[in-house]
Order: C-alpha cells, then structure tokens, then sequence
C-alpha cells in the first residue's frame, strides 16, 4: 500500500532541501514523488494519506552510541523493548555497543544481534568490541568484524588502558578501515569515583572523578594517532579513524579541536544529559541515582564549553548512551548507583528546547548532528529524501510543548533525570522499512 505524506516542512540539510510540500512512499518502500507546494499528491483508491499539518519530516535520526543490554541483562532492556523507544524517540537506526554480557568480541556475537534484529522496526547496527571480553589485553579479531560487514570497534566502558594495546588497535583497525570509538577514561583517576571531583562532590562527602582523566587517555591517543600517520599509516595505508565518546570537558575539547586543525580524522559526539545538566544538578537533586553516569555531569565551566564547541563545529554528533538499569539499581546509595540514563526517548525534546530555542545552533544543524553525521562517521549508507531513495523519514514537532513521563516510556527501564521536566518538541513518528509508526500519544 503507498502512502502519502502531506502539508509536511520536508527538510533535508544533506540536500539543501527546506520546502512545504508532499512525499509519495510507493508500496515497495521506495519514494516516488516530492511535490512542492500547499496542493496534495493525488492518492490511489488503496493508499493511506498522513496529514503532517506543517511539522517536519527529515531523514531519519541515528543513534550512534546505545545499550540495548541483550544478550545477559534482558532485566533491563532487551532489542524489542529498545527498538520500542527508538521508534518512540523519532529514531530509526542506532548503534548498539558491545559491552553486553557476553561481550560482542567474536562475529557469533553479530550474528546473534542480527538475528534477533531482523524483524525489528529499527536498524541495529553493532559495534564489536577492540579486545576479548573488554579487558584491554588482546585484540579482537578486527578481520572477521570487518567480513561480517561491522565497521566500528569500541571498549566502550572502559578505555584500553595499555598504550602498547592501544596502538595495535589503531594499526589493525586501520588496516580494515575500521572506526575507533573510545570511551576516554584514566581509570587510574576515576576508580571509585561517582560524580564530577569539585566543590559539590566534596559537600557530598562523595569521592570524585577528576575531569583530566578524560583528557590524559585523549591525549595519549591523538599521539599515538600523529605517531602512525607520520611513521606507518600513511598512503598507500589507511589513515587511523578516531571518535571521541560523550565528550564533556574544556580540556577534550581543546584537544580534538587541535587534532581536527592538524588533519586528524577524528571526530567527537555529546549527550544531551552533559549539554543540559551539571555537577550542581547532582548536587540539589533529593534522589542522585538518575544524575549518576559516566562521564559524570561536568561543571558550568565544562558546560559552557560543550555548548561553544557545539556552534562552532567541534562537536559532530549528538548521541544518547542510552543506558537502562533497573530500579534497584538506581534507588540506593549514590557509591553504589550503577553508572548510566536512559536518553532515546529524550533526545529531540532536549536538542530542541536547550539547543535550537535557546540559538546555540540551528533546526538545520540539529538534524544534520542527530541523522546525517552519526551514520557519515560509522561509514554507514546515507539517507537522502530524493526520488528514487528507499524512504527513512522522522516526524518531528519541533513547536510542541510536552512533558516527561516515566510510565510513558516504551524503554524497560526509566532511569532518567529528566521525568517531570517541561520540553519544546518531539518526534511523533518514524517511516522505516515500509512501514509507519506513530509515536505514543502523551
């Protein structure tokens, strides 16, 4: 059955397109018309008609950094439940970190994601681990990720802390045009660390995680990434390919914005928990179970730069790190919360209310950071709304006041900060795989 899409603002930076018009979906996926103006498409006898009444349709957004806990913690979130939230949050493909239980160090792994994946209303793409089982001691095998067509390894959770294992991963993913996703951590400093190390974490008698410890593993890999370019990765070898996880401090920064100057290929992502939140947050907050991640939520200082390097570029992508707990393991004392916050089904109301309605950056810069540049970095196929083009759209209302609900979330777990919080737009609906969702209605 074709379906049209009608009195919708199409919007698509990758293309230059900001039009009002419609969008005619053939029954085969594929988009068969993109008329401009106020004048509807003509519909077959069978077709379904969506009457978007002036909200967006974009392409559709990519999450590049989730956990979606199966296979070992279906208690928390499972494919379905995660795929579920996707949808609801407005997106229709998200990277699934390996650091399930087992860990997704071996294509059986990929294979078992696959599988269960094949019927789900998103794409789960996955990323394989750099070492076996997480521990930073022996690669993985970066040549069987790469036939079984995975194009991006990461520890995330845990850095790799040996230099000398850190730099066979960049020669190895290098030489299969693999992307490092590193989760910048000095463990060393942060062990038994629970929040920001400052003024607030010493009010709260809390142990702190010093902000260089993000940037000392940072640096160690940029230098190690100048190294092999100048020494061994040069032409006719590959370049090493670098993203920095949920960046959150000033130092980071400056650092990739250097890296980036100097013809690096790195590239960087923020959450919008650290865009939006701060140590003091943690600290007024009656519960901290929610406020607790890591990185932890970082000072005004460190904040403010975020949002800077947000304007200006330095920052690529915006990305979630969905990561849902239980309750248990949220509502107990703060030394023992487990690290991480849901943010699928958050992340466009966030991105618009504290990004876009505050000028930070514009509606075009916000989609390209949540759809174009995610699957651009993983290497991923574009998506474009163009003719011809199999369609993958979002729905957004960007005007729409809403707030934040716990028992609405399709996600198992609803470890949040921001429930009971007031937001300025949404996604209502996706189109992917043939098929239309509408978001819950709030």
């Amino acid at each position: 059955m074709s379906i049209i899409f009608q009195h919708a603002r199409i919007f698509d930076p990758a293309v230059n397109l900001d039009t009002i018009g419609s969008v005619r979906v053939l029954d085969d996926g594929r988009i068969d018309t993109i008329a401009e103006g106020l004048d509807p498409i003509s519909s077959a006898a069978d077709g379904q008609v969506i009457d978007l009444d002036g909200r967006l349709l974009v392409p559709g957004l990519f999450d590049m950094h989730c956990h979606f806990r199966e296979p070992g913690q279906e208690y928390k979130e499972t494919l379905a439940s995660g795929s579920a939230a996707a949808a609801a949050g407005g997106f229709t493909g998200v990277a699934l970190m390996p650091n399930t239980r087992p860990v997704i160090d071996s294509p059986l792994g990929v294979a078992y994601i696959r599988h269960h994946a094949a019927g789900l209303p998103v794409d789960l793409e996955v990323i394989g681990a750099m070492t076996v089982e997480s521990r930073g001691e022996t690669l993985a095998p970066f040549g069987k990720f790469r036939s079984y067509g995975v194009t991006t390894v990461s520890d995330d959770g845990t850095a790799i802390q040996n230099t000398q294992i850190m730099r066979l991963a960049f020669e190895y993913a290098s030489n299969f045009g693999l992307l490092i996703i590193q989760h910048c951590e000095d463990k060393t400093l942060t062990a038994g660390g629970v929040m920001n190390e400052g003024r607030f974490s010493t009010m709260l008698g809390l142990k702190g995680i010093p902000d260089a410890a993000e940037a000392i593993t940072l640096a160690r890999d940029l230098e190690l990434m100048r190294y092999l370019q100048q020494h061994k990765l040069h032409d006719p070898l590959n370049p090493p390919r670098y993203h920095v996880a949920h960046i959150s401090t000033k130092a980071a920064i400056d650092l990739v914005r250097q890296a980036k100057h100097d013809g690096l290929q790195v590239t960087c992502e923020v959450t919008p928990h650290h865009f939006t939140l701060t140590d003091e947050d943690l600290f007024n907050a009656p519960a901290k179970g929610n406020y607790i991640m890591k990185p932890p939520l970082c000072s005004k200082e460190n904040k403010q730069a975020l949002l800077e390097a947000i304007a200006d570029g330095t920052i690529d992508a915006i990305a979630t790190d969905h990561a849902p707990h239980a309750a248990h393991e949220k509502e107990c004392s703060p030394d023992q919360v487990s690290f991480g916050i849901t943010g699928l089904e958050t992340a466009v109301g966030l991105t618009i209310t504290e990004l876009v309605q505050k000028g930070v950056i514009t509606l075009n810069r916000a989609i390209a950071m949540l759809s174009i540049n995610p699957r651009t970095i993983m290497n991923l196929p574009p998506v474009r709304i163009q003719k011809g083009e199999v369609a993958n759209f979002t729905i957004i209302d960007p005007s729409v006041n809403w707030t934040v609900k716990g028992e609405a979330m399709l996600s198992k777990s609803a470890n949040t900060p921001f429930i009971g919080r007031s937001l300025i737009g949404r996604a209502t609906g996706i189109y992917h795989k043939g098929t239309y969702i509408a978001a819950p209605v709030l």
